[in-house]
Order: C-alpha cells, then structure tokens, then sequence
C-alpha cells in the first residue's frame, strides 16, 4: 500500500470508504519497505487487524479537520490550520528508565519492528463527541519488548515534542507543557494499544499527531498523546497533564466510564461526528469485553 502525505494527494486520488474497507487481499500482499528519515516516502505492508470496529469510519475530511491539539491552538480548526509547520523528518523516540535496554527509536525502527496493521477505532472525547478511525498502526507492546523492561516497570510514561517555534499554541499557559501522559504497564502492553503512524491509507496528517502518536481505544481520546518523543518506563505512577491541571475532572486512568459524569457534562451520550443525533455510550467505549478484566476489584468511580 503506498502510504503519502497528506499535502501530496489530491482530494480526487483520496481512497473512497467503501473500497478502503474492501482492499484487504491487495494490502496483504503489497510490496512493503521501510519509512526512512529523510527520503520519499515508500511503500508499507500492512495487514488487516482482528481488533478492528465494524462501524463505518469517519470521512477523511472529518477525521482531519476537527481536531484536540491544544500544541496548535484549543479551537478544533486550528490544529489543521497551524500544524503544517511541524517537522516530522527526522524523527526520534527516546525510550528509558526501568528498561534493560533502553534505545533511542527512529521511525524507520519502528516500522521494521512488526506489521503494520490497519485498525478502525472508535474515539470518544470527553467534549461529548466521538469518530471511527481507521489507523494504520503497530502494537506498544512491540516497542516494549524491544527495551527489555524490568521487574520494577509498573507504569510507562509518554512526552509530546515541546518546540514552540513550531507549535505556536506553546506560548499560551493552557497547559504545563510539554504534554504528558501515561498508562499503566498492563494497558501499554495490551494488544488494543497501538503506535498510530497513519491513517485512511496515508501518512498520519500533522493535525492528527505525526509522525506517531499513542492510540488507546477505550480511553477518552486525550490518553492517546500526540507527536511523541519520550517514553519512559517507571515504578510510580506518572503524572499526566490533564489530570495535573485539573485533578476533579481527568483521572489518571480516564477509561470511558458512562456512569461518572464530567462535572460540566453528562458522559452517558455522545454525538459521532457527522451525525445529528446522539448515540448512548458505552462502558471502556465499547471495548469492555476485551480490556474490563485488567480493572477487577477497581471502583471505576473512585479511579476514574
């Protein structure tokens, strides 16, 4: 499948939904290499994912123009708008602490270290709205196991690129920068969660993350950092930048939980993008099956 950024494809080349969703035999077998730093951008093998949603995804359009990047500006226009300035080649992950191994990743590492893969997600934002994504992904747990980590990695940490010459929205206090965010060991390595470095078929747009972000489907959609540059495995929980700024309203865990609302909005209903009526929302997003076991014994209302 050839995977090209976004400001190279016309609107007319954009791959219609229905024939993204019926390419798998193609995409199984196409020619595959890696994503070097600093050349064209090649060709990727990807493969279908048994985790995908069933729901038909979001419009390219939607899904990249209606944005949480608060790096580029808090409306959801202006991440589109302003992220064109943000330099995604060359491109490093530094990944340490209680790792055995602890390495610095370039994009192109992080290609070779599994198949890509094509999953179509749901993201729900706490805002009350939510879209089906189809991301084109590896799993976390295949960076992990690449560092080695130790008996005393209980927790892992991530850090958003922190440049304010290319991310104008920086110089506003929003937030204590540079972004942060973090899961538990057993969340990172579950095989829902994935590096995203693409979607619909193409190159991850700037607005949406790039080069690769963190994607966690049973999460609200602000656990799912952005233009990632640090991971750090750690024994203590980390601290995350929402749950920091306002600690009543984001919980560390901040797994979709319908039955505690917002303090400022009812969590029980959501609107998809692109659609006038609400929908009901439902527990872990609709993920509950797969990832309710890892909160056994837990008071989702007390660890929201």
């Amino acid at each position: 499948m050839l995977i090209r950024r976004p400001s190279d494809v016309l609107p007319s080349e954009i791959t219609p939904r229905d024939v993204f969703l019926n390419r798998r035999q193609f995409m199984a077998t196409a020619a595959g290499s890696a994503l070097l730093a600093g050349e064209a951008v090649a060709a990727l093998k990807t493969v279908p994912s048994r985790y995908s949603a069933s729901e038909k995804p979001n419009s390219l359009k939607e899904i990249t123009s209606y944005n949480n990047f608060y790096e580029f500006g808090t409306s959801k226009e202006d991440p589109a708008a302003n992220a064109g300035r943000l330099k995604t080649k060359p491109w490093q992950i530094v990944v340490e602490g209680e790792a055995g191994k602890p390495r610095i990743f370039g994009l192109e590492d992080l290609l070779k270290l599994a198949p890509l893969e094509e999953r179509i997600y749901r993201l729900r934002c706490v805002e009350g709205w939510s879209m089906v994504i189809p991301w084109v992904g590896i799993p976390l747990s295949s960076l992990l196991k690449q560092v080695a980590p130790t008996g005393n990695a209980k927790f892992v940490s991530f850090e958003t690129l922190n440049d304010p010459k290319q991310m104008p929205g920086l110089l506003t206090r929003v937030l204590d920068w540079p972004y942060r965010e973090g899961l538990r060991m057993d969340e990172a390595m579950h095989p829902l969660t994935i590096l995203a470095v693409g979607l619909y078929g193409e190159v991850l747009p700037n607005q949406n993350g790039a080069p690769v972000r963190l994607v966690v489907p049973w999460k609200y959609g602000f656990k799912s950092i952005k233009s990632v540059v640090q991971i750090r495995l750690q024994a203590q929980q980390p601290q995350t930048s929402w749950n920091q700024a306002a600690p009543e309203e984001y919980g560390f865990y901040s797994n979709v939980n319908p039955a505690v609302a917002h303090p400022r909005w009812s969590q029980a209903s959501e609107r998809r993008i692109g659609e006038f009526f609400k929908r009901k929302t439902l527990p872990f997003n609709g993920y509950a099956d797969q990832v309710a076991s890892l909160y056994q014994g837990m008071d989702l209302k007390k660890y929201f």
